[in-house]
């Protein structure tokens, strides 16, 4: 990969987890709500971006971070990536319990909740699967198809609530980081479809 390219990557990158960032914490939404329910937003918007960089990172599309250094940081973001939603999820509890018992029972009239629901448990199976692989004597096949799988369910369903949340997140910057998740994902889904990057060493 050329110079320039590797540029144009990293700024592409910067752009799309950045932008979304900085726009809402320059929110005028955020003049109204409590500290908890802003840091609560916050930590799901960091959770989006750090599922972004999950399938970049397995699979070393990332410039200057090989595969399997990218293995081994994916391991990483993914156990910020769970203390992020927990964050997110606790902040909404201190600030409205009732609505998250709501969400948890998918009873809540917002749509948008049941999708974050379905992807808090599936980011939960997913590191959970992880976690115990090895453990649980899994085969490679096995542990690698549900855990691709549950990651899978995890975007579309990250993309989905956030969609549907009117909220301190600019549209515009949503709908690209959003894309960008899908289009990130699916081309890793794609690439590693022989599971080459998979295999355990022997």
């Amino acid at each position: 990969m050329s110079r320039t390219r590797k540029i144009l990557v990293w700024a592409a990158l910067f752009v799309v987890v950045v932008i979304p960032l900085a726009l809402a914490a320059n929110s005028p939404l955020l003049a109204w709500r409590e500290p908890v329910y802003i840091a609560a937003g916050f930590a799901g918007i960091i959770a989006m971006t750090v599922m972004l960089l999950q399938p970049l990172l397995v699979a070393g599309y990332l410039p200057g971070i090989p595969a399997n250094r990218g293995r081994r940081i994916h391991r990483v973001t993914g156990s910020v990536l769970v203390l992020a939603i927990l964050l997110h999820v606790a902040g909404l509890w201190i600030t409205s319990p009732p609505d998250v018992v709501d969400a948890l029972l998918f009873a809540s009239p917002t749509p948008f909740s049941a999708w974050g629901v379905i992807t808090m448990w599936a980011v939960f199976a997913a590191a959970l699967l992880a976690t115990l692989r090895r453990r649980l004597r899994l085969r490679w096949r096995t542990w690698r198809f549900g855990h691709m799988s549950l990651a899978a369910i995890t975007v579309i369903g990250t993309v989905i609530h956030a969609v549907q949340i009117e909220g301190t997140m600019e549209t515009i910057s949503k709908f690209l980081l959003c894309a960008a998740l899908i289009a990130v994902t699916a081309k890793t889904l794609s690439d590693l479809s022989g599971w080459t990057l998979f295999r355990p060493r022997r």
